[in-house]
């Protein structure tokens, strides 16, 4: 369906509506950088029955030209390219945008996802994989990078409140004695409430961006913040863990007694 590659100078990008359909619905635009058409086809269709408007660039130049003359919300990129490394296009859009960026790949070692996150990409999913998981992580990448620039100092889900500024925290009204990274991951977590913090995204972004190793450091923190929230580990009100991919605080609804 679609050969990026060859299309000439006025060639309109491929899209899942035409070239002016996020003008006229305001549908956030999501650049897809894959050069196999049985990835791309369904990728397309899903997208835009899920309200994205889809382009797709075929090799690393497209993808580097489309990504800054259309201004994507997301970049869906894949590491394997006709023309190049898909790495090599996340080191040069990271140097030139915060636009998030999602790799798609078939390598999926504990390696290759660090290398990935430490070239700035925000998330990284690994092939086979369901397209629904896919649009999933695309909505949770765009809500943080929407709530990074609108949430307020105070973040409040059910009886927990995080005042980011001075680094408190109260369950009710009590505040709690949180050891630094015990607050820090708390307020990662509260900012996303309701909804799963992978354990690399929490590596990367309360300890450091460069993070090189276990994420075991973030369940024994999980922990030690669940123990200050008086948490009963057989049946958790507010840090859930989820197996195998990261943590989750309880929205206000579940956290009630």
């Amino acid at each position: 369906m679609v050969a990026v590659e060859d299309a000439g100078e006025d060639s309109q990008p491929a899209t899942a509506g035409g070239p002016d359909a996020r003008v006229a619905s305001g549908a956030p635009r999501v650049l897809v950088v894959e050069d196999e058409q049985s990835i791309v086809a369904p990728f397309v269709h899903a997208l835009a029955r899920n309200g994205f408007d889809a382009v797709v660039a075929g090799t690393a130049a497209d993808a580097l030209k489309m990504a800054r003359e259309l201004a994507p919300e997301v970049v869906l990129l894949d590491l394997t390219l006709p023309d190049g490394d898909g790495r090599d296009v996340c080191r040069e859009l990271r140097r030139e945008s915060n636009v998030p960026i999602i790799m798609l790949t078939a390598r999926g070692t504990q390696t290759d996802r660090i290398v990935g996150l430490e070239l700035g990409a925000d998330d990284y999913v690994v092939k086979p994989f369901a397209i629904d998981e896919v649009i999933a992580r695309i909505r949770a990448v765009l809500r943080r990078y929407q709530q990074g620039s609108t949430v307020s100092d105070i973040v409040t889900v059910g009886e927990l409140r995080v005042d980011r500024a001075p680094r408190r925290v109260w369950l009710g009204e009590d505040e709690l004695s949180l050891a630094r990274k015990e607050f820090d991951l708390l307020a990662r977590l509260a900012v996303d409430g309701g909804h799963v913090v992978t354990r690399e995204m929490l590596m990367s972004e309360v300890w450091d961006e460069n993070w090189f190793g276990s994420t075991r450091r973030s369940t024994c923190t999980s922990r030690g913040c669940a123990r200050k929230l008086g948490e009963d580990a057989a049946a958790p009100r507010h840090i859930h863990t989820v197996r195998g991919v990261g943590f989750r605080l309880a929205a206000a609804e579940e956290s009630q007694p």
